[in-house]
């Protein structure tokens, strides 16, 4: 039987797979195009893994290689909190060199996980990138369609806690597939939040 993918390299970087759990159906996400990213294993689980499958694949890695590891995988990382914090305070213990932390997220674990996550992950990661996906709640609902009702504006409040927070770079993230208006309405969205918009490529 072959073994699940609790990581994989893209590039320079190292990618985190640490749940399937995502409390969002987004119109765009890769996986309903494929088992797999960038040419990884497949990404679906048989299993959450556990702290010490996660510290053993991690450890057969050379971990000071790679310029970011990357808490993203075929789920939200915050679905897992606990775990997420454990192993990004393990691999703080472990990084010698200059690689970053990051975590790619919907920007809802202060509703998944009923009270506000930002300080404990700024705590930890180098690096916070939200998914805004669009630009204003109607599209963000149409788009993303998250089980919350309110997610919209819990995931601008989680930003702004990141960046008032300040000791995390903050990033948000739409895909180039939206209309240009509503990468500019993004723009201001993350602008008046204090983070970084950053427009990526579609990957099919």
């Amino acid at each position: 039987m072959k073994a699940m993918t609790i990581s994989y390299e893209v590039g320079n970087n190292l990618y985190l797979n640490i749940t399937n759990q995502c409390p969002c159906a987004c119109t765009f996400c890769i996986r309903n195009h494929a088992d797999g990213a960038y040419g990884s294993d497949p990404l679906w689980l048989e299993h959450e893994p556990s702290m010490e499958e996660i510290i053993a694949d991690l450890s057969a890695r050379d971990l000071d290689s790679y310029s970011e590891i990357v808490f993203c995988g075929y789920g939200e990382p915050t679905c897992r909190l606990d775990v997420l914090l454990e192993t990004a305070q393990w691999l703080r213990k472990k990084l010698t060199g200059s690689t970053r932390l990051r975590i790619n997220t919907n920007g809802l674990g202060d509703l998944i996980n009923n009270r506000s996550i930002a300080d404990d992950l700024c705590a930890v990661i180098d690096v916070i990138s939200v998914s805004l996906n669009a630009g204003t709640k109607d599209e963000y609902m149409k788009v993303t369609r998250p089980k919350y009702d309110n997610a919209f504006e819990a995931m601008q409040k989680f930003t702004a806690d990141c960046v008032k927070n300040g000791s995390s770079e903050v990033v948000m993230s739409v895909v180039d597939v939206i209309p240009e208006e509503q990468i500019m309405a993004s723009r201001e969205i993350a602008e008046k939040l204090g983070a970084t918009l950053r427009v990526r490529a579609f990957d099919e």
